[in-house]
């Protein structure tokens, strides 16, 4: 019979292995689908910005107390892990608890820092469930922001039951397992006192040891089984920043904030016709297209900060046009790109890695001409961002496209280019005249 268990769970954990890894491979090939982009440039201050925005949580602490909720989700899902190591093994190889005799009297440490490592987790997503139903944080609210209907809503709710019923399950295990080892169960050998989980021992003290036995295994297998079901999930979900969160942090912008990137072709034309001086050796690249249309047209790091996005809304709560109740949010232009990128990705599986045209784009389609418009560029998204990505970026490209290839923009913006192509100000007045008010 036990044999047959370790067959079944390495069936198990190689089936959801390989449908997590052919996920992450859909991922990556949608992401490179966009334009490259060169971010290799100072590793050591990219290190640094892995370990203050992704490991660290700097920008979270900005609000303390949800920045420590939060840090203790993170936290859990890290450390809690490096048990999930042993469970594997013990699946693997028919053992119970496989660590025991070589870590000694580390062992029962470490399962008690375990037991309240997922103490906190349970209580900090208990919090994090009042803030969305009870105290009703209104970036949080489907009303207030109909980027959050459907999906993204039920996915919040889903992840927060399901690490809580993970603890359950955890403590369960362990619970049951106290009482078997105080039978002196065979292979049930003491490792420590639970200092969580015996709490519950007066819930299942009355059990045989026949049904302990049996709640211990199914205890464990839900145990295990959830987190590899998680694992799966997550690539679906707003959650997939849990990994790359990383990459995000490590590839973001190193240049000063406020600064806007240019498109080299146009920069190089503007420098001629303004007669400033340009390198006559340099190589301008082409430009196939002014801006993004699509998903395709932006960089892969447009792609990889849709994927990373939480959806947390602090972009939107700070975007001043978003609050005098302009049609720009922040969030959604995010939602919207992952969105697409998805599509993009259901397009590739069906016809084996090629891209072929679906008849849609991201501008139009996704995102509107008046949420385009209504940004000032003011960079409060990017600023607010715990990860500082960047839907500033994939505004500026769609808005470019709109611009430069479709020539859709208001009069009053058409007057302005003209000036300033004219007159090198954005007022219709000579450049000859610019002092004239300093003589009066």
């Amino acid at each position: 019979m036990q044999i047959i268990l370790q067959v079944l769970f390495i069936l198990v954990l190689s089936g959801l292995g390989y449908l997590v890894t052919q996920r992450f491979k859909l991922i990556i090939s949608t992401i490179q689908l966009a334009k490259p982009i060169e971010l290799n440039d100072q590793s050591s201050e990219r290190w640094k910005r892995v370990f203050l925005l992704a490991f660290g949580q700097k920008k979270m602490f900005q609000k303390p107390l949800v920045g420590f909720f939060h840090f203790l989700i993170y936290a859990g899902f890290v450390l809690i892990n490096v048990e999930i190591v042993e469970i594997v093994l013990d699946g693997i190889l028919g053992t119970h608890r496989i660590f025991a005799p070589y870590l000694g009297s580390i062992y029962p440490f470490l399962l008690d820092f375990f037991e309240l490592l997922a103490l906190g987790v349970f209580v900090a997503c208990l919090v994090f469930f009042m803030r969305r139903s009870i105290i009703q944080v209104p970036r949080l609210q489907v009303q207030n922001h109909r980027e959050l209907a459907g999906f993204p809503l039920k996915d919040a709710y889903t992840i927060l039951a399901i690490e809580c019923i993970l603890m359950l399950a955890l403590w369960t295990m362990n619970a049951s397992d106290a009482i078997l080892q105080a039978r002196q169960v065979e292979h049930f050998e003491p490792v420590g006192a639970f200092v969580v989980s015996k709490n519950l021992i007066p819930m299942f003290s009355d059990l045989s040891t026949s049904t302990l036995l049996m709640l211990e295994r199914v205890a464990w297998w839900f145990h295990i089984l959830g987190i590899l079901g998680f694992a799966l999930y997550v690539t679906y979900s707003k959650h997939l920043h849990i990994f790359f969160a990383f990459p995000a942090a490590y590839y973001s912008s190193l240049e000063s904030s406020g600064k806007i990137a240019h498109m080299p072709s146009v920069a190089h034309e503007v420098k001629l016709m303004l007669g400033q001086p340009v390198d006559a050796n340099a190589t301008v690249p082409e430009q196939l297209r002014f801006g993004a249309k699509d998903v395709m047209d932006l960089t892969w790091k447009n792609a990889l900060d849709a994927y990373s996005c939480t959806e947390c809304g602090r972009c939107t709560e700070q975007c001043p046009a978003n609050q005098t109740g302009r049609a720009l949010s922040p969030r959604k232009i995010m939602m919207d790109t992952r969105d697409r990128l998805e599509e993009v990705g259901k397009v590739l599986s069906q016809n084996r890695g090629q891209w072929s045209e679906d008849g849609k784009s991201l501008l139009g389609d996704y995102i509107s001409a008046e949420e385009l418009r209504a940004c000032t560029t003011c960079q409060a998204c990017v600023e607010a961002c715990p990860m500082e990505l960047s839907p500033l970026n994939i505004i500026l490209a769609l808005r470019r496209y709109q611009i430069m290839e479709q020539s859709d923009a208001p009069a009053a913006w058409n007057s302005m280019f003209a000036n300033i192509e004219t007159n090198q100000a954005p007022w219709k007045f000579n450049p000859s005249d610019r002092l004239n008010w300093a003589k009066s």
